[in-house]
């Protein structure tokens, strides 16, 4: 029986996962088949062929491994430019100051929400679910409760990455 993969590095995260399954698969009189890659055709689990699965296996752990660090770095930086990713908020700074002084004078959120305006998006011109609404003013809250909260987050997560950096 064939067990077909794409390429070797869809078969596990490292060397030794990559291996280890490989040398499974034998012992259970599975041939393994790689459409793609260095390695592209039928695993041959003999001598030169292991030491070929090795070596490439080796070498897309490197990959994967750099590929990972370059995304925390990447999303690093974009965090600390204040980009998370995702959508924009369907609750813009106006909508929620004006949410939060209206609310002050007395009248609910459910009051509140047919006025307001979705500006860009999918949704523009329409008014913001109630849901989202008071998303947005829980998280205000905790932003106020927990001031300096993402900074000292940031500050911790560059720190980790450091040390994990640094050579010991």
């Amino acid at each position: 029986m064939v067990f077909t993969v794409y390429e070797m590095k869809r078969l596990g995260r490292d060397a030794a996962e990559l291996t280890a399954l490989a040398d499974h698969l034998t012992a259970h009189g599975l041939v393994l088949e790689m459409l793609a890659g260095p390695l592209q055709g039928m695993y041959d689990p003999s001598g030169p062929g292991r030491l070929l699965f090795g070596f490439f296996a080796a070498m897309a752990e490197t990959e994967r491994e750099s590929n990972r660090e370059a995304t925390l770095e990447g999303l690093d930086t974009a965090a600390r430019k204040g980009n998370h990713g995702g959508r924009p908020p369907v609750i813009t700074d106006d909508m929620l100051h004006t949410v939060l002084r209206r609310r002050a004078n007395g009248e609910t959120v459910e009051d509140i929400q047919p006025d307001l305006l979705i500006p860009t998006g999918r949704r523009k011109g329409q008014s913001p679910s109630l849901s989202s609404i008071y998303r947005a003013l829980a998280e205000y809250e905790k932003a106020r409760a927990y001031p300096g909260a993402v900074e000292t987050a940031h500050a911790d997560y560059a720190a980790l990455q450091q040390r994990d950096r640094s050579p010991e």
